[in-house]
């Protein structure tokens, strides 16, 4: 199957920061990849280098046969972009800002409004489309968003952390709208913190840290690499953690993830469904009280604790806003080089 997007050895530096170390991936036509990694792990990076917005300092780069930097031009009339915030005019209605984008595509005036309101029924938007776009809900306006990418019939999407801050029910929504996009045969790379995300959606993980790929695979693959199950404890005392910790210790070997939060402990284990008898005997001796244990498939957040030393949610190398600050300067200094 031919490739959609390649990338070989993508460098990005923001500063003293490296947002990418020599980053390799390939998305084949008509799949979903999905790229997996902590804030600052280089997602939103290599969306940008991928969709034209950003100049890679080293490496290079393809989309649907086109390089990303001397073919940009050409290339960005083949693809659709929803980034990480909806970016619609929220004066206008929703009608109104797909007819724009219509526009801006150099479709023609009857052309644009009839794909616009195509658009706004496939997303259920049609009872909103004449309100203005400030009276949309958060998931309301990340569909229009989405919608807005697709005027175009773009060949390859990118989507950038879709679903972020967006609550459950909502999440859940996106999540059925982009199947509907994969299953009309869609070419899709979506860049995602959360770990049942891309386990739910995608064909094939990438999985990043430190802006280079430490695995790739299905979540199947990946799954498999930690080996076995995982046994799962939930103690009844917080302060009874660190004991818990060394009973799993002497019964599966590995150091176990702890969240204090939920006063849960984790740790995989090839041992099959035994080792729960040899696990309670340790937590007894050590005189821990737990109010929960069992035994279940690894996730894939067991499967980045692995390949890490630490869960998706603890590394955070740049917080959100001062990514995209450095991206915004970098954006601004390369345009006024161009």
């Amino acid at each position: 199957m031919a490739a959609a997007v390649e990338a070989f050895g993508l460098v990005k530096h923001y500063g003293d920061v490296k947002a990418l170390d020599g980053l390799d991936l390939a998305v084949e036509e008509g799949t979903v990849l999905g790229l997996l990694g902590p804030n600052g792990a280089g997602k939103t990076t290599t969306v940008r280098i991928l969709t034209t917005l950003l100049k890679p300092d080293a490496g290079r780069a393809t989309v649907a046969g086109y390089d990303v930097v001397s073919q940009a031009e050409e290339l960005r009339h083949v693809i659709g972009l929803s980034g990480q915030y909806a970016a619609v005019d929220e004066v206008l209605t929703g009608r109104e800002n797909l007819d724009m984008v219509g526009r801006l595509y150099h479709l023609r005036a009857l052309q644009a409004r009839t794909r616009a309101i195509e658009l706004l029924e496939q997303f259920g938007l049609t009872d909103a489309a004449n309100r203005p776009v400030k009276t949309y809900s958060g998931g309301m306006r990340r569909r229009l968003d989405l919608a807005a990418s697709l005027v175009a019939r773009p060949r390859i999407l990118f989507l950038d952390e879709p679903t972020t801050g967006l609550d459950p029910r909502s999440r859940l929504g996106m999540w059925d709208v982009i199947e509907e996009l994969v299953k009309g045969g869609a070419t899709l790379l979506l860049t995602t913190q959360y770990l049942e995300e891309a386990d739910r959606l995608a064909d094939k993980i990438v999985v990043v840290d430190h802006g280079t790929v430490i695995a790739e695979g299905t979540a199947d693959q990946l799954k498999a690499q930690v080996g076995g199950e995982v046994v799962e404890v939930v103690v009844h005392d917080r302060g009874q953690l660190d004991a818990a910790a060394m009973a799993l210790v002497s019964c599966c070997s590995d150091q176990p993830k702890v969240d204090k939060k939920a006063k849960r402990l984790t740790v995989p284990s090839r041992h099959g469904a035994s080792v729960l008898v040899d696990v309670v005997r340790a937590l007894d001796g050590a005189q821990v009280r737990i109010d929960d244990i069992a035994l279940r498939r690894p996730t894939l957040d067991d499967v980045f604790l692995k390949l890490t030393g630490h869960g998706a949610d603890e590394l955070e190398e740049l917080d959100d806003e001062s990514d995209q600050d450095l991206i915004a300067e970098s954006v601004i200094a390369e345009r006024r080089s161009a």
